[in-house]
């Protein structure tokens, strides 16, 4: 009988990790108006391989809406020609202490099964010389959620962003979401959400994460 022999596993290097949104090279090689008629074909087949009528006055012009929101709305954070500007004024007070920005609105997709990613964003800095106008945290939030997202890249993103705009590390984010990928199919739980979160620079000091997290939560 040939001796049992138990072999090592290969050591291989590891995928390099990346926390960009996957895109081919000719993501955007075609206009928008190319990528709606494309769309627009294509989810009639899809509407039509499901049976339904679009003779129908209600169906008729679908495929055309859902094309033009998933390239206008849903999906318009694929696109860097889309990133908003960001606003940074001078630090004229001094302010040296955490700025929050919380509940912020999040609509998201999930890219396992196109269903909604519904929650809220909350986010901190702490200013240096200058600081981010008010709106362009909420606008830099939903540049990265309109795409197809997972939460987990979504909160990387966030902070990544944050962090460009700002020159510096001192940023946190939590995000709080409902997945309809869980409630309205599968295990149709509708009472669990999913919670996560990026610390960086002086929000992996213990006591500031705290004073952060207790800001969000005292609602």
């Amino acid at each position: 009988m040939e001796p049992y022999i138990i072999k090592e596993p290969v050591n291989r290097e590891p995928e390099a990790f990346s926390t960009d949104t996957p895109l081919r090279p000719d993501a955007f090689e075609q206009s928008d108006a190319e990528k709606i008629s494309e769309i627009e074909y294509h989810f009639s087949r899809i509407l039509q391989a499901l049976g339904l009528d679009l003779k129908d006055d209600s169906l008729s012009a679908t495929p055309a809406r859902v094309a033009k929101m998933f390239v206008k709305e849903l999906f318009s954070g694929l696109n860097p020609a889309n990133k908003p500007g960001i606003s940074l004024f001078e630090n004229k007070y001094g302010y040296t202490r955490m700025l929050i920005e919380k509940d912020i609105t999040l609509y998201s997709c999930c890219e396992h099964h196109f269903v909604p990613i519904i929650g809220k964003v909350h986010v901190a800095y702490i200013p240096g010389a200058q600081v981010i106008g008010l709106s362009k945290i909420n606008r830099l939030v939903q540049y990265y959620a309109k795409r197809p997202q997972v939460q987990e890249r979504l909160t990387i993103q966030i902070a990544d962003g944050l962090k460009a705009a700002l020159g510096h590390e001192d940023v946190a984010v939590v995000v709080e979401a409902d997945h309809l990928c869980v409630a309205a199919r599968g295990i149709r739980d509708t009472q669990s959400n999913t919670v996560t979160a990026s610390y960086s620079g002086k929000f992996q000091n213990e006591n500031t994460r705290a004073e952060f997290l207790a800001f969000i939560r005292n609602k």
